[in-house]
């Protein structure tokens, strides 16, 4: 149990300076590539960039090392302690310091979101029981959220618009996370089992477009804004689908449920203060500053 809460803070640092790194990098770019192939184009060619993508495989590491010594119930919310390493960090090399109000706000969403998955403990479902009609539910709705989404952040402004853009891409790396969880469950019947999966190739489309709106969140407002939703949003579409397509469980009941909630609520809060948080709304504004000097 020790190498597994270890393992599961080293690979919340790892994933929080890799944060940092690539917001950094994406931050730079103009406002015109957002959302589109130059983006990760001319990301894959900036060294600071892949210093953050090669730093996120040594945390992958890390999470799997944990996972080998205990449940996930235990490591995932360990991991999501990388935001209050990353959101310091992001401001202290924007040379800001952040207030009461920042801090709060991002324990605020930390605690809220290990708090809503210690006590909603998702367990059990089966990969294989998974139906064609669920899944096109959840494809279908997560197509439809996207969009809206996206269509939203393309009339707001400052914060919320990366953040908007963080929800799409939690959104798409929830629904990704159960298509691999499907892939590897057919690998174990042989490579040609997954090829001749849907699901596989979903899962590359998932993981392309993911990667894509993460960028883009990064590249329009400060890592505040968008890590913060994205953590939040991924594991919750992660847990929801799994219920819809794998028939997962979650605890239920009196004091579970009540406790879920206040941990969603939480973490609604404390975004909601970053993004209206002075602090954040300067460090919006010096990226912009510092991308056109």
């Amino acid at each position: 149990m020790v190498v597994a809460v270890l393992a599961s803070l080293a690979a919340g640092v790892c994933f929080a300076v890799a944060g940092v790194l690539q917001q950094w990098a994406a931050a730079a770019r103009p406002d015109a590539e957002a959302l589109t192939a130059r983006l990760l184009g001319h990301l894959a060619r900036d060294p600071l960039w892949l210093c953050g993508i090669a730093l996120a495989v040594v945390a992958y590491g890390f999470q799997s090392l944990a996972l080998a010594f205990g449940p996930l119930s235990l490591v995932q919310p360990l991991i999501v302690a990388e935001l209050v390493f990353a959101v310091p960090l992001s401001a202290r090399l924007h040379r800001m310091r952040l207030g009461p109000r920042e801090w709060l706000g991002t324990c605020a969403v930390t605690a809220g979101l290990a708090l809503a998955l210690l006590s909603a403990r998702p367990h059990g479902g089966d990969p294989r029981a998974a139906g064609l009609l669920p899944w096109l539910l959840v494809v279908g709705v997560t197509a439809a959220v996207v969009c809206a989404v996206l269509a939203a952040a393309r009339v707001l402004t400052g914060p919320w618009r990366a953040s908007a853009t963080a929800l799409a891409a939690g959104a798409v790396m929830g629904t990704q996370s159960v298509l691999l969880a499907s892939t590897v469950d057919r690998l174990r019947h042989g490579l040609l089992a997954a090829l001749a999966a849907w699901q596989t190739y979903a899962l590359v489309v998932a993981s392309v477009g993911g990667l894509l709106l993460i960028q883009s969140a990064f590249q329009q407002g400060p890592l505040a804004a968008s890590m913060t939703v994205l953590d939040a949003t991924e594991p919750v579409v992660a847990v929801t689908v799994g219920t819809v397509v794998f028939g997962e469980a979650i605890r239920t009941g009196w004091p579970v449920s009540a406790a879920t909630v206040a941990g969603l609520a939480l973490v609604g809060a404390g975004i909601v203060a970053l993004d209206t948080s002075p602090v954040v709304m300067a460090l919006h504004g010096r990226r912009g500053r510092d991308r056109t000097a």
